[in-house]
C-alpha cells in the first residue's frame, strides 16, 4: 500500500497551510481521496504539490503549473508534458533573466544616485556615515547598456 499524508502533514512538511492546500484541490490541483470529512492524500498528491509549489516560486501562474502537470496523465510516455514544461521553462528563464536585469540596472541606478547626493551634501543630515560607493565605472556601464536599449 502506497504511503497517504493528512492535511496536516502535507502542511507542515510544506510549510503551507491547510487553507492553502484546500485553495489547491478546489483549482485541481490536488485530488485527495476522502474519510468521511478527512482528505487522505496520496504520493502523487505530495508530489504534485511539490511541483506547485516550485513553479509558483520560479513565477509560473496556478493555471501555467495546472496545464503542465495535467500533461502528464497522456498516454504518451510524458513527451508532450516535458516538451511543454521545456518551453514554458525557456520563457520563464527568459523573463526572469530580464528582470534580473531590470533590477541591477535600478540598484545601479539608485548607488549613482546617492554618490551624486553625496557630493553635494558633504556633511551627513541624517546621522548616517555609511560610505556610499563612487560609480564611475558603474555609471559608464549603465549609460552603455541604456542606449543599447534605445
Amino acid at each position: 500500500m502506497s504511503r497517504t499524508y493528512t492535511i496536516g502533514e502535507l502542511a507542515r512538511e510544506f510549510g503551507v497551510t491547510a487553507r492553502a492546500l484546500r485553495f489547491y484541490e478546489d483549482k485541481l490541483l490536488l485530488d485527495p481521496e476522502r474519510d468521511g470529512m478527512n482528505r487522505i492524500y496520496s504520493a502523487r498528491d505530495r508530489a504534485r504539490l511539490n511541483l506547485v509549489l516550485r513553479g509558483k516560486r520560479v513565477g509560473f501562474s496556478l493555471s501555467e503549473i495546472k496545464s503542465m502537470l495535467d500533461l502528464y496523465d497522456l498516454k504518451d510516455a510524458q513527451r508532450a508534458q516535458l516538451r511543454t514544461s521545456r518551453d514554458k521553462f525557456r520563457r520563464q528563464l527568459s523573463v526572469l533573466e530580464r528582470q534580473r536585469q531590470d533590477l541591477e540596472d535600478a540598484i545601479l541606478e539608485l548607488k549613482t544616485g546617492l554618490a551624486w547626493i553625496a557630493e553635494r551634501l558633504p556633511e551627513q543630515d541624517d546621522g548616517e556615515d555609511e560610505a556610499i560607493p563612487a560609480p564611475s565605472a558603474a555609471v559608464t556601464r549603465l549609460k552603455t547598456r541604456q542606449r543599447g536599449r534605445m
